[in-house]
């Protein structure tokens, strides 16, 4: 007996989560509403492709493919018979990276034999408070209209009130300050159109990989700026690392070409006698000596 999808198909269409449905080849069967709002992908563009194939291609938070047999949670779903639950990041089809909370469950024919699997998933971010959060930087023309997330003045406002937290509470943060690697290259070789989507695709997988309590802003041109509150017990190179990896394993598709790109980060944490100029400016520094020693690295001061 085969994955019957017409039976399931009524049940599952209109449900907000993503869902879709593999054989035992993890070739897709089924795609439903949920899962063509939330990739992107519609449900003509994948049916009868597996995920690997340029789809979803799920990776882990730094960037390893989960495609291989060995990683796959569908996968192992088919193979042991047992349900998975994962947080992945899978690819949307504008090529930025998405956190979502993939869940695996067996599909089974009526002996019992393991036909297939169903994945269920869902945006695994506070997707009202950042709808909330994109609001109120509309109403205070805070918003970076090409990416749609924080601008610089907003970015400036932000480091203000947390030198001010951390001055009144010790409220410790750290400041990441990213550079897209050889942008000028992708201007000139695909067109600026092709570069503001770049611009976006990389300003989303940034957002996407970060808690929402964090901020990540457009500084300007193709330079980003990330805060990330509460950081005394967080590694800075962890969480460097892991934006650059998500950075590195997007991409984005046009007409004439695949196009990847890299970020170059400096990672610093605030001192007590910061201004938002003094910490900005180290870690402009410190990204400045990722370019130099090679691209799409992370340097920290710690």
């Amino acid at each position: 007996m085969e994955v019957d999808v017409n039976f399931y198909k009524s049940l599952l269409d209109s449900l907000y989560d993503g869902v879709y449905m593999v054989d035992k080849d993890r070739r897709i069967l089924y795609w439903n509403k949920g899962a063509e709002r939330i990739t992107g992908f519609k449900s003509e563009e994948v049916v009868g492709r597996l995920c690997r194939d340029n789809v979803l291609v799920h990776v882990d938070e730094m960037g390893e493919s989960l495609c291989s047999s060995e990683l796959c949670p569908a996968h192992k779903t088919i193979v042991g018979g047992g349900a998975q639950e994962k947080a992945v990041y899978l690819q949307h089809k504008m090529g930025h990276r998405l956190p979502v909370l993939n869940r695996i469950s067996p599909i089974r024919n009526f002996q019992g034999e393991v036909v297939g699997a169903v994945e269920v998933f869902s945006d695994n971010r506070e997707l009202q408070q950042a709808e909330e959060r994109v609001a109120e930087l509309q109403r205070l023309a805070l918003l970076d209209s090409l990416t749609g997330i924080g601008n610089r003045r907003f970015a400036e406002i932000h480091l203000r009130r947390s030198l001010s937290e951390m001055d009144r509470y010790g409220w410790a943060f750290t400041v990441f300050f990213m550079d897209v690697d050889r942008f000028k290259a992708i201007n000139d070789t695909y067109g600026h159109d092709a570069g503001d989507e770049v611009l976006r695709m990389v300003a989303k997988t940034l957002t996407g990989a970060l808690r929402s309590s964090d901020v990540v802003a457009r500084w300007g041109g193709e330079e980003f700026v990330a805060i990330v509150a509460n950081a005394e017990n967080m590694e800075p190179a962890l969480i460097g690392n892991k934006m650059r990896a998500l950075v590195e394993h997007s991409s984005m598709e046009t007409a004439a070409a695949i196009i990847r790109v890299t970020v170059s980060i400096g990672a610093t944490q605030a001192k007590p006698d910061d201004t938002v100029e003094s910490i900005i400016a180290r870690a402009d520094k410190l990204m400045y000596e990722s370019k130099q020693g090679g691209r799409n690295r992370v340097t920290t001061d710690r």
